[in-house]
């Protein structure tokens, strides 16, 4: 990858690629900036608001970190500081270049903004749009995966797991197909590097869990157990 450049302003801290951005500053940050340049390309409603731009003929998605659980009532989007290197932000970023030399599926990082505020901090991430690329939950609620697509998956999987990659939110909106039935993982927010073997099983029940959940709450939802049985034969078959 492109060494990373890193700039400080004030109270922000930012690291972003320089073959993606010429420059970076913290309004780059914002829907209301790429409003402005007419360059919004949609949006995607999860959590919070994930924002699909175009600059300079690339595509990128913009997120912001925002809490999940009892606490976001309370603290929507602020983290406790303990320095942008511990940030979730830097963190994801990091995990992601680490991921990419590996040579594994993910999106390539283009840019994160930390904004300290006292004892607290507020987070963003730009990442590369994997292009002709949609989650697999979009597919299911509109047609049947092939046998391939699910043995792609589970071979995918395993290749993270192969490589010690802890997926902390593995869910079926988290793996994504391109045109091509290429898999993609995505939304390394809190996942990690994790030794051992113990906790690949539960992670791969995470996802069962996700696609259960899916089909109990949608009318049409192209999931059955076959499909289950061909994505774990993949994955039996490929982990180390």
């Amino acid at each position: 990858m492109t060494d990373m450049q890193q700039v400080q302003l004030h109270n922000h801290q930012m690291i972003y690629d320089p073959q993606s951005f010429a420059k970076i500053e913290p309004q780059m940050f914002s829907r209301n900036y790429w409003n402005e340049q007419n360059c919004i390309l949609g949006e995607s409603i999860g959590r919070g608001v994930t924002v699909f731009f175009k600059h300079q003929e690339r595509e990128f998605v913009l997120r912001h970190y925002l809490r999940g659980g009892l606490i976001a009532r309370l603290i929507s989007n602020q983290y406790f500081n303990t320095g942008y290197q511990h940030s979730r932000a830097w963190l994801e970023f990091k995990l992601l270049e680490h991921l990419i030399r590996l040579k594994l599926p993910v999106p390539k990082p283009a840019a994160a903004l930390v904004s300290r505020s006292g004892l607290f901090y507020t987070a963003d991430i730009i990442l590369h749009k994997i292009a002709n690329a949609s989650d697999t939950h979009h597919y299911l609620t509109r047609r049947n995966l092939t046998s391939v697509e699910w043995q792609t998956i589970g071979q995918t999987i395993a290749l993270f797991h192969n490589n010690q990659v802890f997926h902390h939110d593995l869910n079926i909106h988290n793996i994504m197909l391109d045109k091509d039935g290429k898999a993609w993982l995505i939304d390394f927010d809190k996942c990690k590097i994790k030794s051992g073997d113990a906790w690949k099983a539960k992670n791969l029940a995470r996802l069962k869990r996700s696609l259960d959940k899916e089909q109990a709450r949608e009318s049409q939802y192209f999931f059955n157990h076959s499909g289950w049985q061909q994505l774990t034969a993949a994955y039996d078959e490929t982990i180390q």
